[in-house]
């Protein structure tokens, strides 16, 4: 069955299989080093992704021109803490590839290409992932050389 290619993404994680359906779908989303957010206050660390829209399959449909990426939102609750390794908050410009997002012992970890990541230190897993209006075209589907698997 294919999948509406008109539906928004609507996720909630509350344990690992559940955010690694998240991580899946924000695999090479494209986050701006100043779309994030901790808001310790309110306990919550939040960001928006320019995400490939791997759900539409690998490639084009017949008659089609190009891949889509749509905006999302993505939201942790309960997080206690954050830290930032291999970039730096002050670098508002730079653009960070996600590759991942894995729980262990306490945390999530976002995982970024170059080296880049994020620790949030949380009490439970609790994500929500929503897609923010509609998607647009593009020609250029993510690829990985064999070398950055790990």
């Amino acid at each position: 069955m294919a999948p509406d290619e008109g539906a928004a993404l609507k996720l909630r994680a509350e344990d690992t299989e559940d955010l690694a359906v998240i991580s899946a779908c924000l695999q090479d989303a494209l986050v701006a080093v100043r779309d994030l957010a901790y808001a310790p206050e309110e306990h919550s660390f939040l960001f928006v992704a320019n995400r490939f829209r791997w759900e539409n399959g690998l490639g084009p449909a017949p008659g089609e021109v190009s891949y889509e990426r749509v905006l999302c939102g993505i939201t942790f609750s309960e997080v206690a803490a954050v830290s930032y390794s291999g970039f730096r908050r002050s670098d508002e410009g730079r653009i960070l590839s996600l590759l991942a997002i894995r729980p262990e012992d306490g945390a999530i970890h976002l995982e970024f290409s170059g080296g880049a990541a994020i620790r949030l230190e949380v009490a439970r897993i609790l994500c929500h992932a929503r897609d923010l209006g509609e998607p647009w075209p593009t020609p250029w589907q993510p690829r990985h050389d064999l070398d950055e698997v790990s």
